[in-house]
Parts: C-alpha cells; structure tokens; sequence
C-alpha cells in the first residue's frame, strides 16, 4: 500500500479510561510543567528551581495555621464548584456564580446587622443560612426563568446578574460603614460574636470545612443515583430526547438552577459567619469563575472536585509567598501557576483523544508460486511425454 499522501498521524477519540489512568496522564502533565517552571525560573531570576518549590509547599503547610487557612479556601472553592456542576451537566453556562455568592453574603451580613442585638446568636446563624440560601436561590432563578420561558442567552444574563449583585452590596456598605465615610463596615459583632458560626476544637475554620464535605457527598448522590440527576443529565445531553421521554424540559432548567443558586448562597453564608465575618464587593473573590475550570477538570464529578479544588488552592497560596520571600514581582508567581494550570488544561485533550503515528509501509515481497501437488505434476509429466 503507497503511504505517500497518508498524514504522519491522526488524532482519535479515546475509549473510557479508568480513574488512574487520568490521574497518571495529569501527575505526567504537572511533572512537565515543573520542569518548564524550573528552567523558566533559573534563566529568569537565576534562582533555584528546588528553592522555589519550597517555597511553594511552605506557603501552604509552612505553619498550622496556613494549612487551616488553605484548607478553609478549599472548602469554600469546592462548595462554589458543586454549586455550578448541576447547571454546567445541563449544559446551562452558569456565569453567575459571582453574584449568586455575593448576594449571599448579603443577606448574611444584613442578618447579623439588623438582628445582632434582638436575636439569640444561634437563631441568627439559622435564619443567616436560611435567608442566604433562599436569596442565591431566587438569584439563580431569574436568568433560569427566562431561558425557560423565552430562551434567552444565560451566559449574558447571569453575567449582567453579577454586577447588578455588586451594586446592590456596594449600596449597603455605604449605607452600614463604620465609620462613617471608611468606605467599609468592618468586622460586624465583633464584642459579641453574634451571628458568627462557633468554632470547634478551638479551630473557626472546622465547621465550614465539614459543611462543604457534607454538601459535597449530597450533590455527589443527588447527581449519581436521583431521579432529578439523571433527568438534568438527559436535558444536558439533548433537549429533543428530553422532550421525546416526556421530561418538562422548562420545570428540570429551574428546578435546577434553584439549586446552584441555593449552594452558591450557602457559600456566601460560610464567607461572612463563618470566616471573613464582614461583607465586600470582592468577598467571591473570583472563585465563580475559577470554579468553572475546578469542576471541568475533574469532569463534573463531585468527589473529583476535591482533589482539583485543592490543587487550585495549593497553587494559588505557595506561588503568592514565592514574591514576598524572594523579592519578584508578583506577575512572577501567576506565570508559574498559569504555566502549571495550562499544562494540566491541555492534558484534558490527551485524557479524551489519542495520536495515531502513521504506519511504515511495507516492502513489496516477491510473488511466490503456490506449491503443485505431486499428483497433478506426475500427470502433466506423462502428458508432456505422449506429445513428444
């Protein structure tokens, strides 16, 4: 066969590789982007690579209380990142996680300002959760409505919703600040803790941690294994079959970004009781977007949400100290993280598609006789002889 005109290769879908085989293309991708980060660093800076990653791992273990920090960042990370994965497995661009969180924060914030001295503490933490949960919930609902009923693009829409959130936040902080004219309100309650989640063992971070893991394992089964799950599955994967099977197509949209709306407050809840214990335009830190690209690479899988959530996280705090202790600007720590989240980015394609080298060609081998039969060769033999 004449290879000539064939392509060198060709690229095609994987079949379904088990969990360690993309855990060990992804370990592969980071171990790249290690190296390229080394020999970055060495040219750049002249300093050693070794010392960097130090660097890197002390600025999350370094002490206790920056691996409960860490911790602490992760589990509000995850729990943004489960609250955008039902309405992303639907195939509903949820953009506006930003603001769902933000108005979260909000509610809690207005919770522990306007009932601080009228409320027993406990009751304004459930009241805190409640309210704030609803209020991201209805924020959700909005853009989900009108994709429901009119079609309208939800990428724009919880987009737009994100800064009519900041504003509303804005307002209310200059409407509460303490002082007048700071421009902030400040730690709210602060003689008396009221409204503010308890701390246990001694650790204010703990209880948020073990908020987010709890809502971890539900989303993980209300995706796996209810009926709801697999119904915004099937609407994910093709409205037209969706409608076929007799699914209310309008109703599962809602109902669902009901719910990522609901998580979202909750986060925003956590934030302000439970850490920050104030409210600002830029509490949700960017993490409605970040979470996007958390949830993507473990591939809408809760529990997968964990590790990559984590790995963000990680990232994000060990390159921060690499500025502070080595005297670099701090555009020198994104490079290595951005580097490091590309190569773990681009290992997705090699996750889903495989290279295929064309084959060499073969040489042409000689035609061979087939063997005659002993028989058949006699007879001709003898014909031969009657002719002569």
């Amino acid at each position: 066969m004449n290879n000539k005109h064939t392509p060198l290769f060709h690229i095609r879908k994987r079949g379904m590789l088990k969990w360690y085989q993309v855990w060990k293309i992804r370990l592969i991708a980071i171990l790249l982007a290690l190296i390229v980060d080394a020999v970055i660093t060495t040219l750049v800076t002249g300093l050693n690579p070794i010392d960097v990653y130090a660097t890197i791992f002390k600025g999350s273990f370094g002490t206790p209380r920056k691996f409960w920090v860490m911790m602490q960042n992760v589990a509000i990370m995850l729990c943004v990142s489960i609250a955008i994965t039902p309405a992303y497995k639907m195939r509903f661009w949820n953009v506006g996680g930003e603001g769902q969180i933000l108005i979260g924060a909000l509610v809690s914030a207005a919770c522990m300002i306007l009932l601080g001295n009228k409320l027993p503490s406990w009751l304004i933490i459930v009241l805190s959760f409640m309210l704030s949960t609803l209020a991201g919930a209805i924020w959700a609902f909005i853009p989900a409505f009108f994709k429901a009923k009119w079609n309208t693009n939800e990428t724009l829409f919880t987009l737009m919703m994100n800064y009519v959130a900041t504003q509303l936040v804005a307002f209310f902080i200059i409407k509460w600040e303490v002082p007048k004219g700071a421009g902030k309100i400040g730690i709210i309650n602060q003689s008396t803790e009221s409204g503010w989640l308890p701390t246990i063992f001694d650790n204010k971070y703990l209880l948020n941690i073990l908020i987010v893991f709890v809502l971890t394992i539900l989303v993980h089964i209300y995706l796996r294994y209810s009926k709801h799950g697999y119904e915004l599955s099937v609407v994910g994967e093709s409205e037209r079959t969706a409608r076929y099977i007799g699914l209310n197509v309008e109703k599962v949209i809602m109902r669902t970004l009901l719910l990522s709306g609901a998580l979202c407050g909750i986060a925003g809840f956590l934030l302000v009781a439970g850490t920050n214990h104030t409210v600002t335009t830029t509490i949700a830190g960017g993490r409605g977007f970040t979470a996007v690209m958390v949830a993507w690479l473990a591939n809408f899988k809760p529990l997968g949400m964990i590790i990559t959530s984590f790995l963000i996280i990680f990232m994000d705090r060990g390159a921060g100290d690499i500025s502070s202790n080595f005297g670099l600007n701090a555009s020198f720590s994104d490079i290595i993280t951005g580097i490091i989240l590309f190569f773990i980015i681009a290992s997705e394609f090699f996750i889903r598609y495989e290279i295929v080298w064309r084959k060499k060609e073969n040489k042409e081998e000689p035609v061979q006789e087939a063997p005659i039969d002993e028989t058949a060769k006699a007879t001709l033999d003898e014909a031969d002889g009657k002719e002569e």
